[in-house]
């Protein structure tokens, strides 16, 4: 391009290219702002003031947690004055495409230019209370959201956080994506089919799917400009489908722990049941020549040689997060040579950039099909993931939209995936490509379970037993902690560590009973019990699985020889790797052993109690001995340093509640509560009797819970069918002759 480009702030020795001219280090920044045809920089405060003022278009690049971001982002785009650049395109120079439409922005700011002035009275209004606009996403809300995201971030892992009652009291949660419930908006979901021609799959009386259908239809440019909102995530998915074409849909839900945890990875039995809220995912496949493109991506394809089929994709519910709401690549990134890259190279791929590290979720469903079985992709795919299971509490997020998009993607490419096997791939790119040490529980729930029903699964590798129907005296719920947990945490990986060294341990502590034992020296016994309990040991040395080890024979001959702790490098020196494919041990770290060795072995046994006892008698007896699994669960988490205050607290609040009820005054309806997933905050799933006074005393543990902490827990209570019973929506819209 023409003319030349002045660099504020470079150090002396920084190299710059030829046309680059780097500025004094005393110049004064909008002097020279006001004097540049545009601006290309990171977002704050200053820069996005002094864009306004000047009316000077800003690109700019994300910064990674920063907390006002999303305000100022959506200051400046209501104003006309900023593009955003891809941080890839940033590093690899490739600027020209935002450059030139930069040039072609009106901005229309025409108010006050002290900033400060302005800030202060957004500031003052929202700190009484004083509403802007309806529109959850207007400044000030963002504002607002961003200011408790900075209570969030600066909270000690595992304490509660005090959040301002002003803000707790004006509007939903943080992250919180809210389900549609009034009539108003069910009404209205349920004229989808008028906007759409099902041709495949049918709906199932899921208002979400209708709700998520209509959301689609209104998509359109003419839809656009007759809307009120319009958010960035809206207007990049406008362009994504070609409406003459088939679309994709497939939906599968969050989970809730109902027993079993991070018992799944020692190969435990877990009872999981799919929750009613869910993620919908719509693709559709393009020849690339076809393709509706970005306008940045249609300037990258114009420099390279031939038509490279892209993936485009558009996550809906970005703005309440730092991240940002799209995402595209060449499928060609994905080959080295004629041969897919390694599950290494994917990880670096997708985390150069943090507010984009969430697409490997999405976009690592298609290296593994291409890795794990062989598929070729040579269309282009346009992807919109809309997920209702907020993040980072405990109900599987992750696994929702990793097994919506698989599912969606199969369906358009007719791959015949069946869901346990679908399940499993999943599991691959939550541990493989986006680096988090999960077990399988949360995919198999997501893909194969059904409403109203336990899955019932042996997780050796992922071997479903039976779906148990939740009697209809009982009812489970779900309560958000507020805190936010991730299976990609250090917490959940040293536990796996720890877990992982004591059954290494064990296994050579039985290797060395087998040597003993065959000596004369041994104790004298009858030769068939000598030639059993030989056999028994042989099948301990050999154990794959930590949770086949009953809890008697890890007291009689185990327990006493595993340490409470040991450090990586005297592990490593007396027993060699821990032969767990997904975590690596530190030599530096120190790592609790006996507490995550002696969880899942009696988890194990906790849980087949547990569905032994769902189909006893209706009695208080059988809840109370349920409800007291679940506790023994919630304390053995703890015992292994993934607990929470917040988890506690709601807990103990449901053990109030249990034990302030007596026989005399009718007994107690809630029963038992634990923590779930992975731990170290997000949810705790309670069990009671399924009547009005338990929903009553779950809403009276929620406001408590807001009174002592600030924080108004969400409420999970539902169910709804899993990818698999849902199978796959193939529709057209039904274009009208005006469009």
């Amino acid at each position: 391009m023409a003319g030349s480009v002045w660099v504020c702030g470079a150090s002396d020795s920084q190299e710059v290219p030829p046309n680059f001219i780097k500025l004094e280090k005393d110049t004064y920044t909008p002097d020279v702002m006001a004097a540049s045809d545009c601006m290309l920089g990171k977002i704050g405060y200053g820069t996005a003031s002094e864009a306004l003022a000047y009316k000077l278009p800003f690109v700019f690049v994300r910064r990674d947690y920063f907390n006002e971001e999303p305000f100022l982002r959506n200051l400046l785009e209501h104003h006309q004055s900023s593009i955003e650049m891809i941080r890839r395109d940033f590093l690899a120079g490739h600027w020209k495409p935002y450059l030139l439409r930069a040039l072609t922005l009106q901005p229309s700011y025409d108010g006050p230019t002290n900033g400060g002035q302005v800030a202060a009275r957004i500031l003052q209004d929202i700190a009484v209370g004083k509403k802007c606009a309806s529109d959850k996403f207007n400044g000030a809300r963002r504002l607002q959201d961003a200011i408790v995201l900075g209570y969030q971030l600066q909270r000690t892992p595992g304490k509660d956080v005090g959040i301002p009652d002003w803000y707790s009291l004006n509007g939903t949660e943080i992250g919180a994506h809210p389900i549609i419930e009034n009539t108003e908006k069910v009404k209205t979901a349920e004229l989808c089919c008028e906007d759409f021609e099902i041709l495949h799959g049918d709906l199932q009386g899921l208002t979400d799917t209708m709700a998520f259908l209509k959301s689609l239809s209104g998509l359109t440019e003419n839809e656009l400009k007759n809307s009120e909102v319009q958010s960035r995530e809206r207007t990049a998915a406008s362009v994504l489908f070609d409406w003459e074409k088939e679309i994709y849909v497939a939906r599968a839900p969050g989970r809730l722990d109902v027993m079993g945890g991070i018992a799944d990875y020692s190969g435990s039995l877990v009872l999981q049941m799919p929750l009613r809220e869910a993620c919908h995912v719509a693709i559709q496949r393009n020849h690339p020549s076809k393709q509706k493109l970005w306008k940045h991506v249609q300037a990258r394809q114009l420099e390279s040689t031939g038509v490279v089929p892209v993936v485009q994709i558009v996550s809906f519910g970005s703005e309440l997060s730092n991240r940002a709401p799209t995402f595209d690549m060449d499928l060609s990134d994905f080959m080295d040579g004629d041969k897919p890259i390694s599950y290494e190279k994917a990880r670096e791929f997708f985390c150069q950039d943090p507010s984009q590290k969430w697409a490997a979720y999405v976009s690592g469903t298609i290296l593994i099909l291409m890795t794990e079985l062989g598929v070729q992709f040579t269309d282009s795919m346009s992807i919109l993931v809309s997920s209702a299971v907020p993040e980072g509490k405990g109900v599987s997020s992750s696994a929702s939209v990793e097994v919506a998009t698989m599912s969606a993607i199969a369906a358009a490419y007719g791959l015949n995936i069946t869901p346990r096997d679908l399940a499993l791939l999943c599991q691959k790119v939550e541990n493989h490509v986006v680096g988090a040490p999960c077990g399988v529980m949360d995919q198999m729930a997501s893909a194969c379970g059904e409403a109203n029903k336990l899955l019932a699964m042996v997780c050796q590798p992922a071997e479903v037993k039976e779906l148990v129907m939740i009697p209809s005296h009982m009812r489970f719920w779900g309560l958000d902690s507020g805190i936010r947990h991730s299976v990609g945490g250090g917490d959940y990986g040293s536990v796996r560590v720890g877990t992982y060294m004591g059954r290494k341990m064990i296994k050579c502590a039985a290797s060395n009973l087998v040597s003993v034992s065959s000596t004369s020296d041994a104790p004298v016994q009858t030769d068939d019990y000598k030639e059993k309990g030989r056999d028994v040991v042989k099948s301990e040395a050999s154990m794959e699985y930590l949770c086949n080890l009953p809890p008697h024979r890890y007291e009689a001959a185990y327990s006493k020889d595993i340490p409470e702790i040991i450090t990586g490098d005297a592990f490593l020196e007396k027993y060699g790797d821990h032969d767990d494919m997904v975590t690596v041990i530190d030599p530096k770290r120190s790592y609790s052993v006996k507490a995550p060795t002696r969880h899942p072995i009696y988890e194990n046994f906790r849980v087949e109690t547990f569905k032994a006892l769902l189909t006893a008698a209706n009695t208080d007896e059988q809840l109370a001995a349920l409800g007291e699994l679940m506790y023994q669960c919630h304390y053995s988490y703890n015992a292994c340093g993934l607990g929470s205050d917040g988890t506690d607290r709601l807990v103990n609040l449901v053990q109030e509640m249990q034990h302030r009820k007596t026989p005399e005054n009718g007994g107690p309806n809630l029963y038992g509560a634990k923590i779930t997933g992975g731990g170290s905050g997000g949810s705790v799933c309670v069990i009671g009797k399924n009547c009005l006074q338990s929903a009553e005393e779950i809403a009276e543990i929620q406001q408590r819970y807001k009174a002592a902490t600030g924080y108004l827990p969400i409420i999970f209570d539902g169910s709804s069918p899993g990818a698999g019973k849902f199978g796959y929506l193939k529709i057209r819209r039904r274009l009208t002759i005006t469009e």
